[in-house]
C-alpha cells in the first residue's frame, strides 16, 4: 500500500500535474487532482470500497485540505520525526481501533522545493488555490522541515485469521499424512510379520496333532521371520526322519 501510495504520487506529478497545470480550468478553480497527495489519497481510497479496515492518510500537523490534518496518535507519530529529524526513516507498530488491533507503518513527510511553491506564505499561493483552501492552513511550512507523515493502517484480524486458516490445513495435512503412515505401518507388520508368523502357528498346530503331509513353507530373505520359517523347516525335517526311524 505505501509502495502503491508513492507511485500515485510519483504518477500525479511527472504525468497529471503538467497535463492540468496548464489548463485554464485550473487556473479558475484549482484542480487539486494536480497534488501529489490528493492523488495518492483518493487512490487508496478506492481500496476503501472492497477492505474498508485498510486505511492511508498522509497526516499533516498544518494541512491545506483539513481532512488531512492529524489526529492525536497521528501526531504523535509526526512529532517522533520532528523530533529526530533525518535519524528515523519510519515507525511501525500496533494500535487499538474500534474495529479490534490494528497494525500501523508510517514514513515522514518532508517540505521540498515543489511543496514550497504553495505552502511557504499566502502570497505565493496559487489564487485559485486561495480562493478553494482559504489562507490560514497549509501555510508557513520551512525547507526541508517534516511536516506530516504518511500513515499506513491493516487490521490484524485478516493476516490472524490467514494464519489460523494456515494452521487447521497444516494440522489437518499432518493428521492425514499420520494415519496414510500408521495404515501403511500396519499393512507392511501385517504382510512381513503376522502374516508368516500365522502360517508358521498353522503349520505347528497341524504338525502337533500328526498332520506331516504338509507343504513347506517358502524362505524368502534372511530377516528373522525367514530364520524362523528356516529353522522350523528343518525341525520338521528331523522330525519327519526320527519318525520314520521309530517306524522302521
Amino acid at each position: 500500500m505505501m509502495q502503491a501510495a508513492l507511485a500515485s504520487r510519483d504518477y500525479t506529478t511527472n504525468q497529471i500535474k503538467p497535463l492540468l497545470v496548464t489548463q485554464q480550468e485550473h487556473q479558475r478553480s484549482f484542480l487539486a487532482q494536480t497534488v501529489p497527495s490528493f492523488a495518492a489519497t483518493e487512490t487508496l481510497n478506492y481500496l476503501k470500497t472492497s477492505y474498508p479496515d485498510y486505511a492511508y492518510k498522509e497526516a499533516a500537523l498544518n494541512p491545506t485540505n483539513l481532512r488531512d490534518r492529524a489526529v492525536d496518535w497521528e501526531a504523535d507519530i509526526i512529532n517522533t520525526f520532528r523530533n529526530q529529524p533525518g535519524a528515523l526513516k519510519e515507525i511501525s507498530g500496533e494500535r487499538d481501533t474500534p474495529t479490534g488491533r490494528s497494525l500501523f507503518l508510517a514514513r515522514p513527510l518532508q517540505a521540498d522545493a515543489p511543496c514550497l511553491e504553495c505552502h511557504s506564505v499566502p502570497r505565493a499561493a496559487p489564487a485559485a488555490m486561495l480562493r478553494h483552501y482559504g489562507s490560514n492552513n497549509g501555510f508557513g511550512w520551512q525547507p526541508k522541515e517534516i511536516i506530516g507523515a504518511q500513515i499506513v493502517s491493516v487490521p490484524m484480524a485478516i493476516p490472524i485469521r490467514m494464519a489460523g486458516q494456515a494452521f487447521e490445513k497444516l494440522a489437518i495435512y499432518l493428521a492425514a499424512v499420520f494415519v496414510a503412515s500408521l495404515l501403511l505401518l500396519d499393512a507392511l507388520l501385517l504382510w512381513t510379520v503376522v502374516r508368516p508368523l500365522r502360517q508358521l502357528s498353522t503349520l505347528a498346530d497341524q504338525i502337533s496333532v500328526g498332520k506331516m503331509d504338509l507343504p513347506e513353507l517358502p524362505v524368502r530373505g534372511n530377516d528373522e521371520i525367514a530364520i524362523l520359517s528356516g529353522s522350523f523347516t528343518r525341525m520338521r525335517r528331523s522330525l519327519e526322519q526320527a519318525l520314520k526311524m521309530l517306524g522302521g
